[in-house]
């Protein structure tokens, strides 16, 4: 097997022809792979663009609530600075006081819940206006009527 110097030069052109269209392949696979590259980097610039906007309006909506929160907690502040707040206050202290003093003392809680219905009754009758239109027109006289065992009779007065 002698190798003359045709044969020689035959291997040595297939070698330049091979690396010659392994060049132009990977010059084809390179100019693909730049043509994804910049793909990708518009993709995740245009990605970016909308999470900034979406960031900038969740920073607004955030800016928004707590200016709007700021001004609840203050007009919840002056609101409960307003006349009659502080009696409001101590009467839902006092009726939370009451509720657990019924827990604790059953005796006291029948009669309690009793003059309780009657107070909201009559209280719900004067929200609705039908006894302060009674009241009005003719007076306490009808609207509240004292028990015959309340008036000391005449006589009783004299004896």
């Amino acid at each position: 097997m002698e190798l003359s110097t045709l044969g020689i030069l035959l291997i040595l052109a297939s070698f330049v022809v091979g690396y010659f269209l392994s060049y132009i392949k990977s010059r084809f696979e390179i100019r693909v792979h730049k043509r994804e590259l910049k793909e990708y980097k518009e993709h995740l610039n245009r990605q970016m663009k909308i999470t900034d906007l979406g960031n900038k309006n969740l920073e607004k909506d955030l800016e928004k609530y707590k200016k709007e929160n700021e001004n609840l907690r203050i007009s919840v502040k002056t609101l409960g600075q307003k006349p009659g707040r502080a009696e409001l206050r101590l009467l839902n202290i006092y009726d939370g006081a009451l509720r657990k003093m019924m827990l604790k003392a059953p005796g006291f809680s029948s009669a309690w819940e009793v003059a309780l219905q009657e107070a909201e009754r009559e209280y719900e009758e004067n929200e609705k206006g039908f006894k302060s239109i009674i009241k009005k027109v003719f007076g306490p006289s009808i609207t509240h009527r004292p028990q015959i065992t309340d008036i000391p009779s005449s006589k009783e007065g004299f004896n």
